[in-house]
């Protein structure tokens, strides 16, 4: 099981950035994913988590409304599409998962990362002008 989190950059504040993560070795249908952050000197967070099936979606409350978590099992892809972007938001990203046959409410798998058994390495977000 491999992860790989790209599209993070250097973006002014109100701007939007998405952020991919790729993975392989495995087939992602199935699979609960989520994307976390970790700023400097901050226990890493839970962002956004999705269901197997893209159907249940969680959002940390400093995101909702402008990010959105999305899926795509036929690339074998998870987005990130993050909107009005804020100091607030600059970290590293980093998507995660959990083995299929684990199923967890979302909220819960976002509120507890170091229940993720799968990690990418991150891509790091700065929000400054």
């Amino acid at each position: 099981v491999q992860l790989q989190a790209s599209g993070g950059g250097l973006i002014q504040p109100g701007g939007s950035l998405r952020l991919s993560c790729a993975a392989s070795g495995f087939t992602l249908y199935g699979w609960q994913i989520g994307w976390f952050r970790q700023a400097p000197g901050k226990e890493r967070e839970g962002v956004s988590c999705i269901s197997g099936d893209g159907g249940d979606k969680y959002y940390t409350d400093s995101v909702k409304g402008r990010f959105t978590i999305s899926r795509d099992d036929a690339k074998n892809m998870v987005y990130l599409q993050m909107s009005g972007l804020t100091a607030e938001d600059s970290a590293v990203y980093y998507c995660a998962t959990i083995p299929r046959t684990v199923i967890r409410p979302v909220s819960t798998m976002c509120n507890n990362y170091r229940a993720m058994r799968y990690w990418g390495e991150g891509t790091q977000v700065t929000v400054s002008s």
